[in-house]
């Protein structure tokens, strides 16, 4: 028996991996979230299969259905929103698992962060412009972040940044990016990023806390600020240039004479 915790994707049915999708088909007890797992994913679940939803539920009972399916032999497929790598509440149940001597694997998914890009069209590292993303969120009725990991001082970078579970404090959001973005920063809310009821929000971090509370977004939603959401001049990548030297790279390339 093995415990699978599946990246369920953004939102969107078909964005979970197909080996999420082969490992959920054959699991005969599924534990999901359901505020937040599109309910058509359980119609992968195999026929009889145990549905569990987590939405009202401690860890101590997630725990508890775990051992429950262990003791009777059965794979579980735990299905978490986006990808189990940020913000999944995963490490804690898997140091249970861990102390159990229940096995565990785990099946990335497509991160919420991804989703909200492509909805914006962006690229999120631009030439020039920007090469690094800071996925991070704010400490509000929440576990308190890590010294040095607050807004104020991350926000010396100038990275492009991605803010989790925030769309309720972006007054507070746009206070603390100010100083180190400038008003004129482009900045963007993606809210049920892939859902049919997909929202964008473009504008700047002059205006973009108002925009989210006139469209009244609390939830299910990333801000993103950066440079790099209406970066326009920039030189192409190094990647494709025609003056790299792509044998000295390692890589093939064909020759266009040839068959």
């Amino acid at each position: 028996m093995t415990v699978y915790f599946i990246g369920a994707g953004p939102g969107a049915a078909d964005l979970i991996t197909v080996r999420g999708a082969r490992t959920l088909a054959r699991c005969g007890v599924c534990l999901y979230a359901g505020s937040l797992v599109p309910a058509e994913l359980l119609d992968e679940c195999p026929p009889g299969a145990r549905l569990v939803d987590t939405a009202h539920l401690n860890l101590a009972d997630i725990t508890a259905e775990f051992v429950r399916a262990h003791e009777a032999g059965h794979d579980v497929a735990r299905l978490h929103s986006g990808d189990p790598a940020v913000f999944s509440a995963v490490a804690e149940q898997m140091r249970r698992l861990d102390a159990l001597g229940i096995p565990y694997e785990i099946v990335p998914g497509v991160p919420a962060f991804a989703a909200a890009a492509a909805a914006l069209g962006r690229e999120l590292t631009v030439p020039t412009v920007g090469q690094t993303v800071i996925l991070t969120r704010v400490a509000q009725r929440a576990t308190p972040m890590p010294p040095g990991e607050d807004l104020a001082t991350l926000g010396r970078s100038g990275a492009l940044m991605v803010l989790h579970l925030a769309a309720r404090h972006a007054d507070r959001v746009v206070a603390e990016l100010l100083p180190h973005y400038g008003a004129d920063c482009p900045a963007a809310v993606v809210a049920m990023a892939s859902r049919p009821d997909e929202l964008v929000l473009r504008g700047t971090l002059a205006d973009i806390a108002e925009q989210v509370k006139a469209a009244g977004v609390v939830r299910t939603a990333v801000i993103v600020v950066g440079r790099t959401l209406a970066a326009e001049q920039f030189p192409d990548s190094f990647l494709y240039s025609a003056e790299r030297d792509r044998d000295s790279c390692g890589l093939t390339v064909p020759d266009p004479t040839g068959p």
